[in-house]
């Protein structure tokens, strides 16, 4: 059977949300173990073979991939201990855990989201990104426009963009739109629900593949440097 989540773990987000504290998670922690860390090692572990075939360069394992439940509080308004989802990220095994594109999903009471790109990186990361998609900008429109892309994805998400073109590039450019981004993701909603579906797997599994050759095309420049 291809490996999913119980009913019972949105459950428990939903009730770790209510009750958001270290001594109601310590009482509940075989819970935890049970319903959300089990299954989703057992989904990495499977997602580790299943990359063999379409994304060897990206790296599943339960030791990298695998958040913590824990929050760092220590920056933060919020100092709510814990967090209320189960995510796991698939890196790149020649750059750091965040510092490239990669593949992500997470199990959260509103939903899952399945997907990847690269996320907030800094100016170091973006501009060669930018200087890369300007010099092979066909080839980038041919991954993110292409119709299973966005019959799959939708567009790259637009909500982080400047409002012109960055200094150093036309705003002629044929990718002067691209440009403008500060981050480059894809992905798709699911409920909640969907996590204990029989289709959970495929349809994360779905999306990965479709997603994958944005992931390599951006970390080609970063693997250079």
């Amino acid at each position: 059977m291809n490996p999913r989540f119980s009913p019972k773990a949105v459950a428990f987000l939903q009730a770790l949300k209510r009750n958001n504290n270290r001594d109601w998670f310590k009482a509940h922690k075989d819970q935890y173990d049970l319903l959300l860390r089990g299954p989703m090692i057992e989904i990495i572990e499977r997602l580790a073979a299943d990359f063999r075939t379409f994304a060897p360069d990206l790296l599943a394992s339960p030791k990298t991939s695998l958040f913590r439940i824990y929050r760092d509080t220590r920056f933060s308004e919020d100092k709510t201990p814990l967090k209320t989802q189960i995510a796991a990220v698939f890196p790149s095994r020649r750059l750091p855990k965040l510092g490239g594109a990669g593949l992500y999903f997470h199990l959260a009471p509103e939903g899952v989201w399945a997907g990847g790109g690269l996320y907030a990186p800094g100016t170091p990361q973006l501009q060669p990104v930018r200087e890369h998609i300007a010099s092979h900008h066909r080839q980038f429109r041919a991954i993110v426009e292409s119709p299973s892309f966005r019959r799959g994805l939708g567009q790259l998400d637009a909500t982080d963009r400047l409002r012109r073109v960055p200094r150093g590039f036309s705003p002629d450019h044929e990718a002067a739109h691209y440009l403008r981004y500060r981050q480059f993701i894809a992905g798709r909603d699911f409920p909640a629900a969907f996590a204990a579906s029989p289709r959970f797997y495929a349809g994360i599994l779905g999306v990965f593949r479709q997603v994958a050759p944005l992931v390599r095309f951006l970390n080609e420049p970063l693997l250079r440097g």
